[in-house]
């Protein structure tokens, strides 16, 4: 199968598992609040650039799948990830994977929102992460995928960097998790920015 046909396989399948309306949908740059246990971040999303990440974030928000969830991996200078954890380190649901959109000119800089994925490059689901420095490694190169940017703080960098000051250590043996912050922020939940 080629690339082409796979892509357009998986996308059409996407838009047709998507059943709920689209917010804000003549919006191609809205904005979300997330309010955290250190402060509130504003991210302005790019639905022109990553169409499918933004609504496959969206649908998170819309079932509040995001609330009281934790910031589970701190790397300090790179990134800070998290959406994907309770507070008892229990794995929250997940819809299916989001086709990767890393191509899409936007690059992993400091302060920009990206999709965690897993080894595979159409992977994602629901966790996230923000870039703690300009991380040209997680962007794509030379045929190989990256990691898919869909937005960037417009308010709220000293949060940010408040959490890019935080103490972070192994979880668990068994686990296997490094960079685990001691006392992790929680995401208590993201607001959508009414639309001006």
């Amino acid at each position: 199968m080629t690339f082409l046909k796979y892509f357009i396989g998986i996308t059409a399948a996407f838009f047709i598992s998507v059943g709920h309306a689209e917010i804000q949908p003549d919006n191609p740059f809205p904005r979300v609040k997330l309010v955290t246990s250190m402060g509130d971040i504003t991210v302005e999303l790019n639905r022109d650039a990553a169409p499918l990440t933004v609504k496959n974030f969206f649908r998170y928000v819309k079932k509040a799948q995001y609330n009281d969830t934790i910031f589970h991996r701190l790397v300090p200078d790179f990134v800070i990830q998290g959406g994907g954890y309770d507070e008892d380190f229990q794995d929250k649901p997940s819809y299916e994977k989001v086709v990767n959109e890393s191509g899409n000119g936007l690059k992993n800089e400091y302060g920009t929102v990206a999709m965690a994925r897993e080894r595979g490059p159409h992977s994602a689901t629901r966790q996230f992460f923000f870039n703690l420095n300009d991380n040209s490694s997680l962007d794509p190169d030379d045929g190989d995928w990256g990691y898919t940017v869909f937005g960037r703080i417009v308010d709220g960098l000293d949060v940010l960097e408040a959490m890019a000051e935080l103490e972070s250590q192994a979880y668990s043996d068994d686990i296997g998790w490094a960079d685990v912050p001691v006392d992790p922020p929680i995401l208590k939940r993201i607001e959508v920015v009414p639309q001006n």
